[in-house]
């Protein structure tokens, strides 16, 4: 049966955990064997083969009566040229969905959940069985889509690194990252465990978790420095931190099209030669903010966790984070 138009359909997937166990092992029986030898329950793995062997078949089925499919493995995303027609479809747990749309350019971005009895999150709105109605909408631009503020680290040797949710600046190992910082007109230079820049998109994960532990560890150590002691001051920052988080984390969250991010350093350490004083901010259209290597090698930038995908940070290198130009566009 021909298509009803002309469009590419990029659809994104990923080998399940059995798949990528067995080009491990190179067979499933030296793949099941490895599991249960390990005390785990290997029926969970094939459970996640199947549906997710069955989902990508479905979907391949629905969009190819809408357009001409192409499968692109999640691997291949940071090499692969999108033209600028492409409608895109991620298959997959939310971190994929927001790992294919830094690389896009304006083309719409569908993330569809393959098992919604196992994943779950805000980019994967919905099922496959919805692409049969979703995609003529889509097609006609009929569809309402959400704007995407990304993040963007350029570099002076060229190189840029974008995010949808964070930009990480520090170094491979846990080994202590050392660089100059400047946000506006103040500089300082740090030894720290990294710095973590984050989109709105982002502000409920990475920046929530900073937060939330920053805010807890110094109401624990003020009540124990200042005469509770260390197991009451602790017990007393449960006590204060379990009622307020709601309120917290709203608190913290900012929209997914804010045109601004925040940035926070990881455990910086003071000395005769860093500082603390620039640890956290927001950095704005007009905000001038850079980081500077003075670290002889390991360091690195890399973006929504996937550490794999990274750019070299080292002496002499320097970063201007900001806004992105492009912005990401999901479908919803």
């Amino acid at each position: 049966m021909q298509p009803h138009t002309e469009t590419k359909i990029v659809l994104v997937t990923r080998p399940s955990r059995l798949a990528e166990l067995t080009a491990r092992f190179n067979t499933v029986a030296q793949a099941r064997f490895y599991v249960e030898h390990l005390g785990a329950d290997f029926t969970d793995y094939e459970r996640e083969d199947q549906t997710y062997g069955l989902a990508r078949r479905e979907a391949e089925r629905l969009l190819a009566e809408w357009g001409r499919v192409q499968i692109l493995e999640r691997r291949f995303v940071p090499n692969f040229i999108f033209g600028p027609r492409d409608v895109v479809v991620a298959l997959g747990q939310d971190g994929m969905v927001a790992n294919t749309l830094k690389y896009l350019d304006g083309q719409p971005l569908i993330g569809v959940n393959p098992d919604p009895h196992r994943w779950d999150g805000p980019l994967l709105p919905f099922r496959v069985g919805d692409l049969a109605s979703l995609m003529p909408e889509v097609l006609a631009g009929r569809r309402p889509t959400r704007a995407v503020i990304l993040a963007q680290a350029s570099l002076n040797n060229g190189q840029v690194m974008r995010a949808v949710n964070d930009l990480f600046v520090g170094v491979r190992t846990h080994g202590s990252a050392r660089y100059r910082i400047r946000f506006g007109d103040a500089a300082e230079d740090h030894s720290s465990s990294g710095v973590v820049i984050s989109t709105g998109l982002g502000s409920t994960g990475w920046l929530q978790s900073l937060l939330a532990g920053a805010t807890a560890v110094s109401r624990s150590a003020q009540a124990a420095f200042y005469g509770l002691g260390a197991a009451a001051g602790a017990e007393a920052a449960v006590q204060q931190s379990a009622r307020p988080a709601p309120e917290a984390r709203s608190r913290w969250q900012f929209p997914w099209d804010a045109d601004y991010l925040y940035f926070t350093v990881r455990e910086p350490f003071p000395s005769r030669r860093t500082g603390c004083s620039l640890v956290f901010g927001r950095i704005a259209a007009d905000t001038a903010f850079s980081l500077e290597s003075l670290m002889p090698e390991n360091g690195v930038i890399f973006s929504d966790g996937i550490q794999e995908d990274y750019i070299e940070f080292n002496s002499g290198t320097r970063a201007v984070i900001a806004l992105a130009s492009r912005q990401g566009l999901l479908v919803v």
